[in-house]
């Protein structure tokens, strides 16, 4: 009943820039939390950037100072503009959030599918 639907990835040379966005969508009553993790091949899912419905945010030390994390909560979206790009990025971003779906329910973690970046030459 909710879907987290991600836009925005795709191949951009090293010190380019991309901005994935992340679109939740169905019965929500409130988003606590959203942000981005990233696979790469061989490793495991790593945090990128958090953001909680007040603002406040939290970064990986590898992206601070080039990444920014951002929501839209009239539009339950989250975004995530990646500048100064380097091979190292390149994984499968996924989309996350932690959200009640009622007022009397407990929250509870959703993820979307995933958008593919790649930064190479």
């Amino acid at each position: 009943q909710v879907q987290l639907v991600e836009s925005g990835g795709g191949l951009v040379q090293p010190g380019g820039s991309l901005r994935l966005s992340c679109a939740a969508s169905g019965s929500i009553f409130v988003i606590n939390v959203m942000g981005w993790y990233r696979q790469a091949p061989g490793k495991q899912r790593e945090l990128v950037a958090h953001i909680v419905s007040g603002g406040s945010t939290n970064y990986a030390d590898s992206v601070k100072g080039r990444f920014t994390i951002s929501r839209d909560n009239a539009k339950n979206t989250v975004y995530l503009q990646m500048n100064s790009l380097k091979p190292e990025d390149t994984a499968v971003y996924y989309c996350n959030a932690e959200l009640r779906q009622r007022l009397w329910e407990s929250s509870a973690t959703y993820w979307g599918q995933g958008t593919q970046v790649t930064v190479s030459p």
